[in-house]
């Protein structure tokens, strides 16, 4: 009877496993790069400015709120110039701000 129970627990533990998708990290990075390459743009005139990552890492939930975090340094780079971003995107709204 063991054994039925365990055979039958592994296709759903398997599809519970591919289920949850890439890490939040990797799915808010589009948005966070284009979070900041808006920035860059508008700070550096450069409407040409495009942005690459350069450190990223997701953060432990803040205890009040459950919510994961990422934290993303982009380095946005066009018309001679250059500078880095700093983007924070939250799983609470799926939306990412400019830190600091």
């Amino acid at each position: 009877m063991n054994q039925r129970l365990l055979l039958g627990l592994v296709p759903v533990l398997l599809a519970s496993g591919c289920a949850s998708g890439p890490p939040f990290v990797d799915r808010m990075e589009p948005q966070a790069v284009a979070a900041a390459e808006r920035r860059g743009q508008f700070q550096l005139d450069c409407p040409q400015a495009t942005g690459q990552v350069i450190h990223r890492q997701e953060l432990q939930p803040l205890a009040f709120s459950g919510y994961v975090r990422a934290q993303y340094s982009v380095g946005v780079s066009g018309c001679g110039k250059r500078m880095v971003v700093e983007i924070l995107c939250s799983e609470n709204n799926n939306q990412c701000i400019q830190r600091g």
